[in-house]
């Protein structure tokens, strides 16, 4: 029968044989057939106690308290002589290492398994979309026009009786540009090479937009790789991207919800940038996907700077956009380039073209070229083709500030945009 006095030595056995019946004996409480005990109480081949720790052992059955405080004590000590004499017994053999001594009353804390998407998404840091110690490098803003063909187009406005024709052909594009959309319009620009003035015809584009229309105007960069469509519009600082608005963004968010990770710009203008800056950001055709797909419903007009051609996301911008908008140089051979490009989407299906807007860019106040004729030459495959003066305030970089442009510049970017949009509502 259990001794209620020594009930720790029964939950001890228990825990080591079961709950076995109560066997005899022997000398010093060793049950008759159990393992063979060392020095210390300790089975042979047992596990070694933790040396930073005293052993704690109940006291044996049916013994009083005070005793085998006295015995654990006595044995702790020859237990421990005891394993410095087996040592030397095993040259061969390594020591396994003690583990981690933890306070006594303190349980171990195992550690919690990773699990992919458990971790909350980290905040990314706030970077300049231009390095403090280049700010200073940038000169004054210019002007797009010298002051004498300001002058003398003040006066010929003044003495010619164009006034109302020119008043009437702004508010044919003024309206046009100030139509309801059903969903939100997707226009898409890209360009066949660097340095084609794709992210200038951008900014162009939304800013536009956004001066004529009440809903809200979404830029989106979905060229990564170092592009300049923030420095283009002005903006000081990036944070959120879009690969990741991608793994953020869900159905039932809210406008205001969405403008939180969004770079506010003049005006009811927004800006999700592609990367901060940084060499080596990717951008996949399946976030991008995601992110279009869910913001269509929240702004009317949305003008993505795509990557160059022949990328993967800008052949999927191009074929997912309402109107889109091929950016090249004023140049013999961004012309001939632009024209191949061209006869190559003669092969896709028709509203493919018939939805495309050719922008020539003249990058020299006198190209040498014929552009008129090079324009009827691209006309020819199907696409319109706009020209974009030269500008002074273009062409030294930086933010675009439209009150600094020139009047053709203004009048030309007024009647592209009118152009892009009105196509995006035609072939959708």
């Amino acid at each position: 029968m259990p001794n209620e006095d020594n009930w720790q030595g029964d939950v001890l056995r228990a825990m080591r044989g079961g709950a076995a019946p109560q066997s005899a004996q022997g000398p010093g409480g060793q049950e008759y057939g159990a393992p063979a005990q060392g020095p210390g109480g300790q089975p042979y081949a047992a596990p070694t106690a933790n040396p930073g720790l005293p052993a704690q052992s109940a006291p044996a059955y049916g013994t009083p308290q005070q005793q085998a405080g006295y015995q654990e004590q006595q044995h702790a000590a020859q237990y421990a002589a005891y394993q410095e004499q087996q040592q030397p017994q095993h040259p061969g053999h390594q020591e396994q290492q003690p583990m981690a001594a933890h306070p006594v009353g303190q349980p171990q804390q195992a550690q919690a398994a990773y699990t992919p998407g458990t971790r909350p998404h980290r905040a990314p840091d706030s970077r300049p979309v231009v390095d403090r110690g280049l700010a200073a490098v940038g000169r004054k803003a210019r002007r797009g026009e010298p002051f004498a063909a300001r002058a003398a187009r003040a006066l010929r406005v003044s003495v010619s009786s164009s006034a109302a024709r020119e008043v009437a052909r702004t508010t044919a594009t003024a309206e046009m540009l100030q139509q309801p959309v059903t969903t939100g319009r997707q226009i898409a620009v890209t360009s066949i090479r660097g340095g084609a003035g794709k992210s200038t015809v951008a900014a162009l584009l939304g800013t536009t937009y956004a001066h004529y229309r009440q809903d809200p105007v979404l830029f989106v960069e979905a060229d990564p790789a170092l592009g300049s469509l923030p420095l283009r519009l002005g903006a000081e600082t990036l944070r959120w991207t879009t690969g990741d608005l991608a793994d953020i963004i869900e159905p039932q968010m809210s406008l205001l919800d969405i403008t939180g990770y969004l770079v506010q710009l003049p005006g009811n203008a927004w800006l999700l940038p592609g990367s901060q800056g940084q060499i080596g950001a990717m951008l996949d055709s399946r976030a991008y996907e995601r992110v279009m797909v869910s913001l269509r419903r929240y702004f009317g007009v949305t003008v993505v700077d795509c990557e160059t051609l022949p990328a993967e996301v800008a052949r999927v911008a191009l074929s997912a956009a309402q109107a889109r908008v091929l950016a090249a140089p004023a140049t013999l051979e961004g012309i001939t380039s632009t024209y191949a490009v061209l006869q190559w989407m003669q092969s896709l299906p028709r509203h493919v073209i018939a939805g495309t807007v050719v922008v020539l860019s003249e990058l020299v106040p006198h190209p040498g070229l014929d552009l008129d004729e090079a324009a009827e030459k691209l006309k020819s495959t199907g696409a319109d083709v706009q020209v974009l003066p030269y500008d002074r305030h273009l062409a030294a970089g930086g933010a675009i500030r439209t009150e600094l442009l020139a009047h053709a510049t203004r009048e030309a970017a007024t009647r592209l945009a009118a152009d892009v949009f009105r196509l995006s509502q035609q072939h959708h």
